[in-house]
């Protein structure tokens, strides 16, 4: 297939993106995508698109290895310099390409692109990023539902609502990942389970869900003060009250900087 015919049937597909014809894009594309680099070049987007929008692993995945092909595709109809030849056009600042060279190298670039996009998606530090809009998002929807209903109608009619069992979800994700906020997904868990929930009337805290989330920090930090506080406020909402006015106790003992965590033991 020609440079321009391959062009204009990129275009198509790009089209059929458009009109949300997905499937018929990519089947447009995958046929002369290992020996067109535009198909190629296509064919890689739309599945990039796919992964950064759903974030499934299997997609990604799947969009890496068609970024791959794409760049062996583009590297074919890449011009093959001599180090003698590199260096004299970058002495003499002229380009010797030819068109079909010149197209190779722009998709070969967006290819590369395309793979530093879905790198950082991969990388951990978009593990931090998105553990951080599941700690904000979960916090906010938590929040707002807690308001009174006049409040929260209100808030609703400007623009923001608050979705607690959407919230909780989206806490409990950020609890289970391996990221710097999943400590602070898990406690507001655990306060709203162990004291807002309580407080509010929202309902009964769920101490199996507060216990669960508790006994890694419980292994890994036996002695932090706020792990001992809440081991010691679940006890006492299971009725263990000897066990939880101890664990009170090593709470205070635990530590002297923070005067606001033992308060907290006398209160509770």
């Amino acid at each position: 297939m020609d440079l321009h015919t391959a062009i204009q049937e990129t275009q198509c597909a790009l089209n059929l993106v458009l009109n949300n014809k997905f499937s018929e894009a990519l089947d447009l594309l995958k046929p002369w995508s290992r020996d067109s680099m535009y198909h190629a070049l296509g064919y890689s987007t739309i599945l990039v698109m796919q992964a950064t929008m759903t974030f499934e692993h299997r997609d990604i995945q799947t969009a890496m290895s068609t970024i791959k092909d794409a760049l062996q595709t583009c590297q074919r109809f890449r011009k093959r310099n001599s180090v003698v030849g590199s260096l004299s056009s970058l002495i003499s600042k002229q380009s010797n390409l030819q068109e079909e060279e010149m197209h190779a190298e722009i998709c070969y670039a967006e290819c590369l692109l395309q793979k530093a996009t879905l790198t950082f998606v991969q990388s951990d530090a978009f593990k931090q990023f998105e553990g951080g809009v599941k700690l904000g998002i979960g916090s906010f929807n938590l929040m707002l539902s807690l308001l009174p209903q006049r409040i929260l109608r209100l808030l609703e009619f400007i623009g923001f609502s608050g979705n607690r069992g959407f919230g909780l979800s989206q806490l409990r994700e950020g609890a289970s990942s391996q990221s710097l906020r999943s400590v602070l997904c898990a406690l507001t868990l655990l306060f709203y389970n162990t004291y807002v929930s309580l407080i509010l009337g929202t309902g009964e805290g769920n101490l199996l869900e507060a216990e669960s989330l508790l006994e890694p920090y419980q292994q890994k930090y036996p002695k932090g003060s706020i792990i001992l506080f809440y081991s010691a406020r679940i006890s006492a909402l299971r009725g263990n009250f000897e066990k939880a006015r101890a664990m009170y106790e090593e709470c205070i003992s635990s530590q002297q900087e923070w005067k606001q965590i033992h308060h907290l033991c006398y209160w509770s």
